[in-house]
């Protein structure tokens, strides 16, 4: 297959193939292809005709966005394989509709234009838009805690909110750390980390600095809430696979009028003691088809850090599925043997 990107526009070219032709290469073996380009000039080689089909659609789409000054980056590729493979998955259909284009949700803060890639993220948004209470379950780097912190900047900064808090459980995971030294902030600041870059990235070390010392982004955790109520506050509880049940609980009574709340958390990392129940996964059992809250479930395909990280969330899940198969088997043949031993 060739092809020719319009207009040849040599910076755009050079956007779009990235250093040493990385781009080209990372689209070729997404696809199990050969792409080669002079200038603006393309040609795929491959064994079928949908896949090149498909990889000539990403490169000219990826083409459409350097129109724009978007720098193409590895991550950027990723995203859009990720919504491809969905897309293709679901309807067989790559070709971007006036529709999709339309939920292509923004969320503009100060310092980023954050842009929800694929179908979850882009639910998610809209649940967080429409319902005050919305739970964000998945693997680690599907954007779930990123794409909250956005939706709360920009809730502050369109004055939908008076102020920020930041809630996570201080759970260590499977390590003891031991005594932390400082104040309540100093204390809960390794926990919170993920939730302080995602504010810097938007809004700005300085002004984020501003903002804590006027208490408008508040540091929570999650032990000290019981007794408050929290009104016209735009509340993330991050890592809440690490809540018991009670914690939940009182964290979702916390929530007063004006107020938004988005919990997130992975099912599969959770750092309790043996047996306690999780509270997010409890709090789902309980919260299903209850009217006002909004669940939005990512899966491995969601994930937007090194592809690697995708791969090793399917094999963790394969594992998890052999083991719970094995183990069934195990009861079942305990059941037989107890049988028979009773005749």
């Amino acid at each position: 297959m060739r092809f020719t990107m319009e207009p040849d526009d040599a910076p755009r070219l050079a956007n779009l193939c990235g250093n040493l032709d990385a781009h080209i290469h990372q689209i070729a073996d997404h696809y199990k292809l050969v792409i080669f380009n002079r200038g603006a000039q393309f040609q795929i080689e491959g064994p079928e005709l949908r896949p090149a089909e498909r990889a000539a659609h990403m490169l000219q789409r990826l083409y459409r966005e350097t129109a724009n000054g978007t720098p193409i980056t590895p991550e950027l590729i990723h995203l859009l394989l990720s919504e491809d493979d969905i897309e293709e998955l679901e309807s067989g259909n790559t070709e971007l509709t006036p529709e999709m284009e339309q939920q292509e949700l923004v969320i503009r803060t100060p310092r980023a234009h954050v842009k929800a890639r694929g179908k979850h993220q882009r639910e998610y948004l809209e649940r967080v838009y429409k319902y005050d209470i919305n739970f964000g379950i998945g693997p680690a780097g599907t954007g779930k805690t990123f794409l909250a912190v956005a939706a709360a900047v920009q809730a502050l900064t369109r004055d939908e909110v008076r102020r920020i808090l930041l809630v996570r459980p201080a759970v260590e995971a499977g390590e003891k750390l031991g005594f932390l030294p400082g104040d309540l902030t100093q204390k809960i600041d390794p926990y919170l980390r993920p939730l302080y870059d995602a504010l810097y990235e938007m809004l700005g070390f300085e002004q984020v600095g501003k903002l804590m010392e006027r208490n408008v982004i508040e540091v929570a955790p999650l032990a000290y809430m019981r007794g408050r109520t929290l009104s016209h506050s735009f509340v993330i509880l991050d890592e809440s696979q690490n809540t018991t049940k009670e914690q939940m609980k009182m964290f979702l009574t916390r929530i007063g009028f004006g107020s938004k709340a988005v919990i997130t958390g992975d099912l599969t990392q959770v750092d309790l003691p043996r047996g306690v129940i999780s509270g997010l996964r409890h709090g789902l059992e309980v919260l299903d088809n209850v009217e006002g809250i909004g669940i939005t479930r990512f899966d491995s395909k969601d994930v937007v850090r090194h592809p690697l990280v995708q791969r090793i969330v399917d094999a963790y899940d394969r594992h998890d599925i052999r083991v719970e198969a094995e183990q069934q088997a195990r009861r079942e043949e305990r059941a037989r043997a107890q049988q028979e031993t009773a005749k």
